[in-house]
C-alpha cells in the first residue's frame, strides 16, 4: 500500500504541512508535488505557468492568456475573447493531480487535491495546522517579518485558502470532517504527525 498510496495536505500557513510532507517522502520514498502541480498543470496544457501562479489557491478571477501561444479555441470555448477563468484553471490543475495520482504513490499538497482525488480508495487526506503564536513565529522568522507583519500574513492566506478551498470543493478547509486526518504540529511534532499518517496508511491496508 505505501508505495500506492496518494497522501494529500491540506495546511495552514506555517502549520507545518510542508515539512509533513518533506519527512513522509524521506520515509515512504514518495515524490511531493506541491509547486510542481502548477509546473505540471502548465506543461499538460501549453498554458504559461505564470497564470498557473496568478491563480494560484485564488477563486473566481479573470485573465488575460496573451503570450500563451494558444488560441481561443484550443480549450474547446473554455476561452473566451482571449480571457481564461480560474474555474478553467482549476479543472486543468484537477486533471494534472489526476494524472500524477495515476502514476503510482505521491504526496500532494494543497489545491483542492483531496477534493479531485475524493473517489479513489488509496488516497489519505491530511489537514495539518499548529497553534497561532508558533505560526506567527515561524513565518516571522523564514520571511523576516515583524510578528505583526506574519500575523497579517497568515490572515490573508487563511482567507484566500478557505475561499479557495469552500469554493471548489463545496465543504470547509480546516473542518475535521473535510478530512480523513487533523494533525496538530504543536502537540505532536512534526515527526508525531509523520507517525500518525504511518499509522493510519497501515490501517489502509
Amino acid at each position: 500500500m505505501k508505495e500506492n498510496v496518494v497522501i494529500t495536505i491540506g495546511r495552514q500557513l506555517g502549520g507545518g504541512g510542508g515539512c509533513l510532507a518533506k519527512e513522509l517522502s524521506r520515509r515512504l520514498g514518495l515524490p511531493v508535488y506541491n509547486k510542481e502541480l502548477i509546473c505540471e498543470a502548465a506543461k499538460q496544457s501549453g498554458l504559461r505557468q505564470s497564470l498557473f501562479e496568478q491563480a494560484d489557491e485564488r477563486d473566481s478571477n479573470v485573465m488575460p492568456l496573451g503570450g500563451s501561444g494558444l488560441s481561443v479555441d484550443s480549450f474547446s470555448g473554455s476561452f473566451c475573447s482571449g480571457y481564461i477563468n480560474n474555474d478553467t484553471l482549476f479543472g486543468i490543475q484537477s486533471q494534472a493531480i489526476e494524472a500524477l495520482a495515476d502514476k503510482g504513490g505521491c504526496i500532494l499538497v494543497g489545491r483542492c487535491a483531496d477534493y479531485v482525488l475524493r473517489n479513489r480508495s488509496n488516497v489519505l487526506s491530511v489537514f495539518v495546522t499548529a497553534d497561532l503564536d508558533e505560526r506567527i513565529e515561524r513565518i516571522a522568522r523564514e520571511r523576516n517579518l515583524s510578528l505583526r507583519e506574519a500575523e497579517s500574513l497568515i490572515a490573508q492566506s487563511e482567507k484566500r485558502r478557505s475561499a479557495y478551498y469552500n469554493h471548489y470543493t463545496f465543504k470547509t478547509w480546516g473542518a475535521a470532517e473535510s478530512y480523513d486526518l487533523c494533525l496538530n504540529a504543536t502537540k505532536l511534532g512534526i515527526d508525531g504527525c509523520a507517525d500518525m499518517v504511518e499509522a493510519a496508511i497501515a490501517k489502509m491496508e
